[in-house]
């Protein structure tokens, strides 16, 4: 369940805003909860100006009033230092995919920018529906039905980080739906499950010799494949063209345990990089 987000930067993704209209409303709060690949924590939390009045509306709900972000930053302020977080990050949110990810690539326009883009989305709105789980889907109801406590709701902080629980304890409940790429999952998550025959290579990785004593990397003719992961079915050489980045973490202490299986991959990998 969980090798699929191993090697990742898993980051939960909130905004608090002036509103709900995603093509005219602006941001007033932008948080990111979660980790970086190598396990370091990130807790990313900011007030933005919107450069307009809040609603009152708007303020009644999420707590932010024009008086708290008048001398706060413009969101362009923060826009490298968000592209930098979220690029080829994992995003999960609860209906990140419909409202926060396009309100905040807007945003980016705004300022002439190219937004950042996720390796995947994984939202958990989307999650709860497709596994029809009680109503209602909304991320308050949801956390008190699987015991989470979202006790400062509307902060976008809270928020963040109840959506990452939320989808921790789906993938424990479910883990079937969720034995698959990160891109399956994706794809499941949007468009559901697709009538097709299990794929051949996912059962055939596991006929094959284990590299390692974990059974993570396959041996195929010489060939070395991943048999966990993003990178799951793929081989080395294919990897070191596409994501170079993830076979220094595949060597490290949180990818390959078996050292003396990573000594002799280390030999492998620096081969492959001197093609």
């Amino acid at each position: 369940m969980v090798d699929v987000l191993e090697g990742q930067r898993v980051l939960a993704f909130d905004l608090e805003t002036t509103g709900v209209s995603t093509n005219n409303d602006r941001i007033v709060q932008v948080a990111l909860v979660g980790a970086k690949a190598d396990g370091s924590t990130v807790h990313y939390d900011v007030l933005v100006n919107p450069q307009r009045p809040i609603p009152m509306g708007a303020s009644r709900v999420h707590g932010i009033f024009d008086s708290k972000v008048r001398s706060e930053p413009v969101f362009k302020h923060y826009a490298a230092e968000l592209f930098e977080l979220m690029d080829g990050a994992v995003i999960v949110g609860h209906n990140a995919r419909k409202f926060d990810m396009p309100l905040l690539e807007n945003e980016y326009y705004r300022c002439g920018m190219v937004p950042p883009k996720p390796l995947v989305v994984l939202d958990t709105l989307e999650a709860v529906r497709r596994l029809k789980i009680a109503r209602p889907h909304n991320l308050g109801a949801q956390c008190a039905l699987h015991g989470i406590d979202l006790s400062n709701a509307h902060d976008a902080a809270a928020d963040a980080a109840a959506s990452l629980l939320l989808l921790w304890k789906v993938m424990r409940d479910h883990p079937s739906s969720f034995r698959r790429s990160l891109s399956e999952i994706e794809e499941w998550l949007i468009h559901g499950e697709v009538n097709k025959e299990e794929s051949e290579l996912g059962r055939a990785l596991g006929d094959l010799e284990s590299f390692d004593q974990q059974g993570r990397i396959r041996i195929n003719d010489g060939v070395y494949i991943v048999a966990f992961g993003r990178h799951k079915g793929k081989d080395l050489v294919t990897i070191a063209k596409e994501d170079p980045r993830y076979l220094d973490w595949l060597l490290s202490n949180n990818g390959i345990e078996d050292q003396q299986a990573r000594e002799k991959l280390k030999e492998f990998i620096s081969s492959v990089r001197d093609w």
